[in-house]
């Protein structure tokens, strides 16, 4: 059964490359529009590649619930702009600012999910 990697990101053109990337390379890839929609579906992902400019609940908000949840999801934040209220939830997290490489991406997820193993 292949890895599951969830992506929460609000623009659709990223969330469909990225999910036919990930599922290209072997990968089961499920995708939300949002932080709040990631929220409410069941289940944990063995990588989450998060956006964390989102309106509503962003990235930092669903990082900080994942903390008070007590989910330790290995996560990689995928943003256009890293931004200084950001410094925090990002000091000890991979971050790959969008445009990236694919294999960029590829290799990052495969790191989080064998680091988490």
């Amino acid at each position: 059964m292949p890895h599951l990697v969830a992506i929460v990101d609000d623009d659709e053109s990223v969330r469909t490359a990225l999910t036919r990337l990930l599922r290209s390379a072997g990968y089961a890839a499920t995708s939300f529009v949002g932080g709040a929609e990631f929220l409410l579906r069941p289940g944990t992902p063995h990588c989450l590649l998060l956006d964390l400019d989102m309106p509503g609940t962003n990235g930092a908000d669903v990082l900080a619930r994942l903390v008070t949840l007590g989910l330790r999801i290995p996560t990689i934040i995928i943003t256009g702009n890293i931004q200084e209220s950001h410094a925090e939830a990002v000091r000890t997290l991979r971050v790959l600012q969008k445009p990236f490489d694919d294999q960029v991406l590829l290799d990052a997820v495969a790191a989080a999910i064998r680091v988490a193993a």
